[in-house]
């Protein structure tokens, strides 16, 4: 028998981490007192009140609570009308979802969590795109899943670099990987024929999916999302999304994943394993699933198309801002909440890294954003696109303040003399 207590939090716990939340405490965020504090880095659209679920949805949930009949218990997948109603939205021309591929979750992030967890065992690598969400992460290496990346180009509208993922999926054995789309924290969404080409990279060294698809048909007019599974053959694909973004009411706690598995890959042992996760937690919020057929059916076209016009217009307002700003540079995006935007850090050298220009911008600006490396990119920050519109302007108008400040024009001008200095000596020594 021990003569004293000896407590300690398990091996899971230890190593469960979350980069944003790592990075963010640390930060020394003091906003100016002077100024009123804008944060664009909450990905919760409903903060600032200006966006909200549509009164639809919000009746559907008071008629399933006002029933009484979704108080207790339900199957750990899901209710059947539920799994219903999410396998008819989900089915498009080119598939038939059933009611049997659909199980219900707490949220994206639950459907997220069994996804990696089904797939990958302690040791396993898994694949994720960068930048990205740093959920993958927290989850995965919480159970000793090791995390690789591979690279979305800035350049090409955030597309997924085919050669270097071809390599990552070349030198790493993979149980997965994971494409986002449309992305945070990009606000890209990828062209069906880009689907394609990703689809079939991955198919020839036959990797599953993981489809983080949480922003689905929230992109800008002109553009079209397209479902991964819709252009997939053979690849076995596990497609999360759910109420959060679209519908805007993230802390209702509903998402589901979708299984595509069109030569029965997967077997009936993963849809066991699937199942048997999703006991851990007895089911999802048994309210919100008692109104998610309503939901799902009732909510107007005119909610969603208010709610994208509202996205695209803030957007862009920012990017025609912030693209005027020395030192700065925006990528519009198609879709999603969100823009990253770069910098170019050789010429703020009052700064060594997007932390600290993030940190001193809050200071003088008592303006947020997240820095880059909480994407696992540096160099860049991401704002949001969800604060009123008077917010958002307010708030680019103190970025481009904050860069006018502490830009370093004669560092440019040097820059420039030397590489007028290098060329010539190419030309002479050639």
């Amino acid at each position: 028998m021990p003569d004293k207590w000896s407590v300690k939090p398990s091996l899971i716990a230890r190593s469960t981490f979350n980069p944003i939340r790592d990075i963010v405490d640390n930060l020394k965020i003091e906003p100016n007192p002077s100024k009123e504090f804008i944060p664009l880095s909450l990905g919760d659209p409903t903060v600032f009140g200006n966006l909200g679920p549509a009164q639809e949805a919000v009746d559907a949930v008071i008629k399933s609570a006002a029933s009484y009949g979704h108080n207790g218990y339900t199957a750990s997948t899901g209710n059947m009308k539920a799994r219903e109603a999410v396998a008819q939205y989900s089915s498009t021309d080119e598939y038939t979802v059933k009611p049997e591929d659909v199980i219900i979750c707490s949220g994206c992030s639950g459907a997220l969590d069994l996804c990696i967890t089904a797939l990958a065992n302690p040791g396993d690598t898994i694949l994720v795109p960068r930048p990205g969400f740093s959920i993958y992460r927290t989850q995965a290496e919480g159970l000793g899943i090791k995390i690789r990346s591979y690279n979305l180009l800035p350049s090409k509208g955030w597309e997924i670099d085919l050669i270097n993922l071809e390599n990552q999926l070349e030198k790493y054995k993979c149980a997965a990987i994971v494409i986002n789309n449309p992305s945070n924290p990009c606000g890209s969404n990828y062209s069906i024929l880009h689907l394609r080409d990703i689809v079939n990279t991955i198919s020839r060294y036959h990797v599953p999916i993981i489809a983080d698809e949480i922003y689905e048909h929230l992109v800008f007019p002109g553009e079209k999302f397209h479902p991964l599974a819709s252009v997939s053959a053979d690849v076995p694909i596990l497609s999360c999304s759910g109420l959060t973004k679209r519908f805007l009411c993230p802390g209702w706690r509903l998402g589901w994943i979708v299984i595509h598995d069109r030569h029965d890959i997967f077997g009936k042992e993963m849809r066991t394993g699937l199942q048997n996760l999703s006991t851990r937690i007895i089911g999802a919020n048994t309210i919100v699933q008692g109104a998610l057929p309503d939901i799902l059916a009732k909510v107007p076209e005119e909610f969603f198309d208010n709610v994208i016009d509202t996205l695209q217009k803030h957007a862009k307002v920012a990017y025609d801002l912030l693209s005027q700003t020395k030192g700065i540079k925006p990528v519009m995006p198609q879709g999603a909440m969100y823009m990253m935007v770069g910098v170019d850090i050789d010429h703020f050298p009052d700064f060594s890294s997007d932390l600290e220009f993030v940190e001193k911008m809050v200071g003088e600006e008592s303006v947020f954003c997240l820095p880059g490396k909480c994407f696992d990119y540096p160099s860049y920050f991401r704002i949001v696109l969800t604060v009123p519109e008077h917010l958002l302007k307010e708030a680019c108008q103190r970025i481009r303040s904050f860069c006018n400040k502490y830009y370093d024009e004669d560092k440019k001008m040097n820059e420039i003399n030397m590489n007028t200095y290098n060329n010539i000596n190419t030309q002479t020594y050639t």
